[in-house]
């Protein structure tokens, strides 16, 4: 008779039977292990969290009173019949890849990840596994990172020119993790670094937990183009379309970092000025590497391009299947509107 796996695939989510517990489930359950604070992975509802001791923070920020239990990294704990630990993931501050073992048979669960180490999030550690479920965001050739350290000397090029020109410079990123990045890379000495509500939110809890970010100026009334000239200023994509940037002036310039900056279609269609490519995710290069590490024989990818990168995975020997979910990515970390699995510009 064969074994029942690890873990299923449900319409609520990623389901270990012999714990009786979800990874990143995106109906309500009882019992939910988080790989991280994004909330396409963190959502409200569930009657128990399990996360890493740094997730917490954001976690509880964003979600309030929940009842919530904490691992570090490493540490091994029983639930039911299987044994679960933590692994950093790299994709934000706290992230994890969650390992499940029972009787000798392992599976990985990698949440979202990135390979290269950012200097704020915990570096990703491989977890050697016989069953791996990768995302694949990014999972084309097409998407290869340049250094963080040659994008982040980019941007700071554009603001200098900017505010010679006089202009304020706003740049989108995600509130939770890439714009902590890009805060931790910024020249001060060109001018002020001012943050959304919810950028500064975020730096704050993070601050707190003893991450080194930079001083902030949190954009409220009275703050603008004329009380702070050469400002940079951080905020969600989604707010560089609203009335809360006029206060930055007509001239403002205005740029999104993204992985989807790569293509040169995304950055019409949104109507970027400038665009940098800048992901918290893995490329190319990076699953492939990922991937390889963990010594996996079968592999499973969630959203990106799910079919093109099975596809590949299946040319390279491996056994390979899909899992349809519902997470999302975050701000221009989703795939955007117009760009076809498979298709690129």
């Amino acid at each position: 008779m064969a074994r029942a796996s690890v873990l299923t695939f449900t319409d609520r989510g990623i389901f270990c039977p012999d714990g009786g517990f979800f990874i990143d489930p995106w109906r309500a359950a009882d019992r939910a292990l988080i790989t991280h604070g994004h909330s396409d992975h963190a959502r409200p509802g569930h009657g128990h969290y399990l996360c890493t001791h740094q997730a917490a923070p954001v976690i509880r920020h964003r979600l309030g009173p929940v009842r919530l239990e904490t691992i570090a990294y490493g540490e091994v704990r029983r639930i039911g019949g299987v044994t679960v630990s933590f692994h950093p993931a790299g994709h934000v501050p706290g992230s994890a890849q969650i390992r499940v073992e029972r009787d000798g048979e392992v599976w990985a669960v990698s949440g979202d990840y990135k390979v290269d180490a950012d200097g704020l999030s915990e570096p990703f550690v491989p977890v050697t596994c016989h069953t791996f479920i990768s995302e694949c965001t990014f999972g084309l050739p097409v998407f290869r990172w340049e250094p963080q350290e040659a994008v982040l000397a980019q941007i700071n090029r554009w603001w200098a020119a900017n505010a010679a020109d006089g202009r304020i410079s706003i740049l989108g990123a995600y509130a939770l993790g890439k714009a902590q990045r890009i805060l931790s890379g910024l020249d001060p000495d060109i001018g002020p670094i001012l943050t959304h509500g919810a950028v500064e939110a975020t730096t704050k809890v993070l601050r707190t937990q003893g991450y080194a970010l930079p001083e902030t100026v949190p954009v409220m009334a009275g703050v603008g183009a004329k009380s702070h000239p050469r400002a940079i200023v951080i905020a969600p994509p989604s707010a560089e379309a609203t009335p809360w940037a006029t206060r930055f002036g007509p001239t403002a310039a205005a740029a999104f970092a993204s992985g989807w900056m790569r293509l040169r279609g995304v950055r019409r269609r949104r109507g970027a000025e400038t665009g940098f490519v800048l992901s918290d995710h893995a490329d190319w290069p990076g699953l492939n590497a990922a991937i390889r590490a963990t010594g996996a024989e079968r592999v499973f990818v969630t959203h990106g391009y799910t079919a093109v990168f099975r596809r590949w995975l299946e040319s390279q020997g491996y056994d390979a299947g899909i899992v349809q979910t519902e997470y999302e990515g975050e701000g221009f970390d989703a795939a955007p509107p117009g760009v076809p699995e498979g298709g690129i510009e």
